[in-house]
């Protein structure tokens, strides 16, 4: 059991003494005894020094002195350290040193016994109940100020409490002590306000005579009766019954008895009435006590859902010593029972021979804490109940397996106690997770693994399970010897009897690292266990290959249950290893694997620093990236690890996530079990693309599908890859992609192609000479799309594209394709020379052949984006003899000719154009063509008329005529003349028309002006009339407008006509100058 408290004698009457001790006092360093005789003898307590019960900060080893005995002990002495079964001496020291000494003894202190006593600290006042009556004495002479005090003639019982209160009325914070006396139905109330007593008496009558007397806090105190319990507040004297189950509330139902309205009685025993008693616990709570039932409560009186104490015998008395409930059996037994307040369970039993009654310090002493060391008391014998330090209780605890005792008593003590709550809690704790995996309880040993305060560290939760899921970590399995499956516990130490010590096993930690590796370890790197949390450490050795092996076969096509228990354990592992990765990534980039930046300010980065880098040393941030790193790479690979062995569909959702999966685990595992597409993803999120475009190129480029992986097969995902690879990998990108090219140009030309920032922003000199290299139509494909959609600038590949152009027509044969790729030439000539000008036009002029009929066309488009349109219509007319050309050709020119600048080759070539072609009509060049042609050409008269007859209206007339020949029939020139005269009929009549429409607006305005728009609040004319009255003011300067010259505006607003010209946006004076003023005044 526990060794929470250690009895030592401090006061034993002498044999020859025949008086028995009745009450006692301790405060400070003195103890007061009231004995029967009505004595009050004052004693001092000596400093003792330190003994092996007392473990000091913790570091001793569990205590030898042992005072956990059985209630059939031999009710002689408290039991002696022992050693192999024979008592050991006290130590030796020079004078055997007292643990009281006798400093004075009143002994008319009391006419007869002293049944109880207490003391107002504030005022130094002694409060003692003594022949049925309360009294009054000086704390330092011990005379008498008040005996007895006025009133509790008849007192059975009473309670003092002093706390800090602030004043209602001047709100000045004091100390305030209350005293309150049962005088049989009555309850009396005294005060003390700092030291001075109030002469205000507060009696409030109860149903029946009171019992026990507990204050819940400063204002309400309990008040046990036969019938049950009743909570008064002492201010407003109202009283309420406390109602709860069993038969300690006032007209309940008990599970042995049963309360009527006179009180509690058992068959056979009469009216035996079993005394209520009662004390206060921590934060705010009760226990009362009735017999074997129980109840607790809070301060207001009500009752909180708990189970009920399991006592084997009703308690003499209760109290609360800081963090336990002890009990002290009838002096029959002499046993005192401490019990955990939040488990009720029995931690340490004391053999106390013929104790009779439990004294505490008043909760006003200090903190919660400070009743740690009460005093028990029999009619010879005052026990001191020395605490040991609450460190070695935990470690006590956690040696017996207690681990749910642990934790709860934990939870319940300040953490100044500890030397280290946090930590320690979190140790217990991955102790009982430790233990509810042995039992194989997954679920709640994981979900206890992953509390935010355990986050327990991913290699101690990983060595509870084999190497085929947590790798070099894991244990390899072995049968459980037959003594640790009969002796499986919860380690809960709920039982009764004494456990039985258990010969520690060394359990070996993990290795520990530094700074986050530290924090999660913690300080109880290497302990000894029980065997019950020992075993879950133990292995045998065995082969990694037979392990697997085990754990996958299947006999009989079932899984075995070892199978099954670890399938379990493993689905349950997923939960904690997801968790493990948000708690790292909260300080972690899973990204960049860089330490995320720690905030000054409080949030949730500076948080999980704090959380997560606690260490023993300072530590660089380059050295705890590391470890961060390798810890998400150990949490990462088992996560994978545990999805191939259970869930192998959702591996491939991890590799499309930011990971930090060791390359080698996760490209052996996937290739034993064939899953390629989910190694190709995760290749992709490691970038480690070569490794993965030389899988794809394995499986995707023979001519048969592997049936390893169909889905492989092609260059379909091979280009997919490709598009996904940003720019700085050109040289990746290149050479995986010459194998698609060739198998599927159209498809891997995509990569090139594609409508993405990756494709667009590629290295373009790189791509055009790689395309060159495989097939000059890629390359002039590429070309292509970079100028012509991405609007490329560069001359080199404005040129290199005509060159491939016209390269690759010289050594084609005409067909369909040849004239499909001349359109395209053609079509680049123009539209490229009109958008960017990019290409050069003499070298484009040289790569041309002259005489080669098929290039006329290309040839022309030079001469005319040299601006040498007369050599560009000369090859339409007399090479090409395309008349349609040679007129729509003059038809764009004509367009642009006003617009378009002269070509700067028009002064660079001039043996090739005229400078005066700039000055005359493109259609009189035309026309001087057909009708003027050169000696080995003839003339083109009927080309020459239909121009004639289309544009003639274009063409100077003195220089056209001049260029008929005088043997051309006049009737030929009808059309010429006809569309001469309907142009000049058609300026006439614009001429016209446009006069009439002005004249008609003109007539519009002068209506509006004089008559206005005749719409209601619109514009008026100038026959309108504007009312000036005397309250009437200027819009702007807002000054009546009296006698003043004024200007109306088209809306109706009036101003001053200084106003108007000092705000100018105001209005507009020339339209309201000529008639404003003409408006009635």
């Amino acid at each position: 059991m526990l060794s929470a408290f250690t009895a030592r004698p401090i006061i034993e009457l002498k044999q020859r003494d025949k008086s028995k001790i009745e009450s006692i006092l301790a405060y400070d360093d003195r103890v007061l005894v009231g004995l029967n005789t009505g004595a009050l003898r004052i004693y001092r307590l000596n400093q003792l020094p330190p003994t092996t019960s007392r473990l000091a900060n913790g570091n001793s080893s569990l205590p030898t002195e042992q005072s956990v005995v059985s209630s059939t002990s031999e009710p002689s002495t408290v039991s002696t350290n022992t050693k192999d079964g024979q008592p050991v001496p006290p130590p030796q020291t020079e004078q055997t040193a007292k643990p009281t000494d006798l400093l004075r003894e009143v002994e008319r202190f009391s006419t007869r016994a002293i049944e109880q006593l207490a003391r107002i600290k504030e005022a130094s006042t002694l409060v003692s109940l003594s022949n049925g009556a309360i009294s009054l004495h000086d704390m330092a002479t011990f005379e008498p100020l008040e005996a007895p005090l006025a009133r509790t003639k008849g007192a059975s019982t009473f309670a003092v409490t002093s706390n800090i209160l602030k004043d209602p009325i001047t709100g000045i914070p004091e100390i305030i002590s209350r005293l309150a006396v049962a005088v049989k139905r009555r309850l009396l109330l005294w005060s003390w306000h700092d030291s001075e007593l109030s002469l205000d008496v507060t009696e409030v009558l109860l149903a029946e005579g009171i019992r026990s007397i507990t204050w819940a806090n400063a204002t309400k105190v309990v008040c046990g009766m036969n019938a049950g319990y009743v909570i008064v507040d002492v201010e407003t004297s109202a009283v309420e019954d406390i109602v709860g189950p069993g038969a300690i509330a006032a007209g309940g139902q008990g599970r042995f008895g049963a309360v009527s309205a006179t009180g509690m009685s058992y068959m056979g025993l009469g009216s035996y009435m079993p005394k209520p008693l009662s004390t206060r616990l921590a934060e705010g709570q009760l226990l009362l006590a009735k017999d074997i039932n129980t109840l607790f409560i809070n301060d207001s009186g009500k009752a909180v859902e708990k189970r009920q104490i399991p006592w084997q015998a009703a308690p003499d008395s209760v109290g609360y010593s800081y963090p336990y409930i002890v009990a002290l059996q009838p002096p029959a037994k002499g046993s005192l029972e401490v019990r955990n307040p939040d488990t009720l369970s029995l931690l340490q039993a004391v053999s106390l021979p013929g104790a009779t009654a439990l004294h505490f310090p008043p909760p006003n002493v200090s903190l919660a804490h400070a009743g740690k060391d009460f005093h028990v008391l029999s009619d010879r014998t005052v026990w001191k109940m020395d605490a040991t330090d609450y460190d070695s209780q935990i470690e006590e605890l956690v040696h017996n397996g207690k681990l749910d005792e642990a934790i709860s008593i934990l939870g319940m003590l300040e953490d100044a106690l500890l030397k280290n709550k946090t930590q320690t809690m979190r140790e217990v704790k991955m102790l009982k997770a430790e233990l509810l995996f042995k039992q194989k309880k997954y679920r709640e040993s994981m979900d206890l693994f992953n509390e935010d305060e355990v986050n327990a560290p991913p290699e101690r939760v990983l060595k509870l399970f084999p190497k085929i899921i947590s790798g070099e970590l894991g244990v390899e399995e072995e049968k459980e010897s037959d003594s640790d499956e009969h002796d499986e516990q919860n380690g809960n130490g709920n039982d009764e009897s004494a456990a039985k010590t258990d010969v520690p096993v060394d359990v070996s930690s993990p290795s520990r690292g530094g700074g986050f590796t530290k924090y999660l370890y913690g300080q109880y790197g290497h302990r000894k266990l029980n065997p019950e949390t020992a075993s879950i450490m133990s292995s045998k050795k065995a082969e990694d290959s037979e392990d697997a092996a085990s754990i996958r076969g299947k006999s009989n096509g079932k899984p075995s249950r070892d199978e099954k228990d670890l399938m379990n354990a493993v689905l349950e592992l997923n939960s904690y290893l997801a968790g493990a990765r948000t708690r790292l990534q909260r300080v972690i980039d899973p990204v960049t694997g860089k330490l995320k930046p720690r905030k000054t300010q409080s949030g949730s980065t500076e948080e999980a620093f704090k959380s997560l880098l606690t260490s023993t040393k300072d530590e660089g941030d380059e050295e705890l990236e590391r470890e961060l790193q390798e810890t998400c790479k150990i949490v990462d690979t088992t996560l994978f690890r545990s999805y191939m062995y259970s869930r192998p569909t959702l591996a491939s959702s991890l590799f499309r996530i930011p990971n930090f999966c060791d390359p080698e685990v996760v490209n052996e595992r996937l290739k034993e079990h064939s899953r390629f597409n989910e190694l190709v993803d995760f290749f992709y999120g490691k970038r480690l693309h070569k490794q993965a475009l030389e899988l794809l190129r394995r499986f995707g480029s023979p001519d048969e599908p592997d049936e390893a992986a169909p889905n492989l097969h092609g260059p379909q995902r091979t280009v997919m890859y490709l598009q996904g690879l940003s720019p700085d990998m050109i040289d990746v990108i290149l050479e995986f992609s010459e194998w698609t090219l060739r198998r599927d140009p159209k498809l891997a030309m995509e990569v090139f192609l594609a409508d993405s920032e990756n494709a667009e922003t590629l290295p373009r000199h790189k791509v055009v000479e790689f395309l060159g290299g495989i097939d000059t139509s890629l390359e002039i494909q590429y070309l292509e799309h970079i100028i012509m959609e991405l609007g490329d600038m560069t001359p080199e590949f404005h040129n290199k594209l005509v060159e491939l152009f016209i390269q690759r027509l010289k050594v084609m044969e005409s067909s369909g394709e040849w004239d499909q790729l001349m359109e395209r030439l053609v079509r680049f000539l123009k539209e490229s020379w009109n958008d960017s000008r990019q290409y050069s036009l003499l070298k484009a002029f040289d790569l041309i052949p002259k005489m080669d009929p098929r290039f006329y066309e290309a040839q022309a488009i030079v001469f005319s984006n040299m601006g040498s349109h007369k050599q560009a219509l000369d090859v339409y007319v007399f090479k090409m003899k395309d008349y349609d050309k040679a007129e729509e050709y003059c038809n764009r020119i004509h367009k642009t000719q006003d617009t378009q600048p002269a070509s700067p080759s028009q002064t660079r070539r001039g043996d090739l154009s005229n400078p005066e072609d700039a000055q005359t009509s493109i259609y009189h060049t035309l026309l001087s063509l057909y009708l003027t042609p050169p000696p080995e050409h003839g003339v083109n008269l009927e080309p020459a008329l239909e121009l004639l007859s289309r544009h003639g209206s274009r063409l100077p007339a003195t220089s056209t005529l001049s260029l008929v020949p005088n043997s051309l029939p006049v009737t030929q020139l009808e059309s010429y003349f006809r569309g001469r005269m309907r142009t000049a009929n058609s300026v006439v009549n614009e001429t016209r028309i446009v006069k009439g429409l002005r004249k008609t607006g003109l007539v519009a305005s002068e209506a509006l002006l004089l008559l206005g728009d005749g719409m209601p609040g619109g514009q008026g004319g100038k026959n309108r009339r504007v009312v000036i009255s005397e309250e009437r003011v200027c819009g702007v300067c807002h000054k009546r407008l009296g006698q003043s010259v004024i200007v109306v505006l088209p809306d109706n607003t009036v101003l001053h006509h200084g106003c108007l010209k000092s705000q100018p946006g105001v209005g507009r004076p020339a339209e309201a100058g000529a008639w404003g003023r003409s408006a009635g005044v």
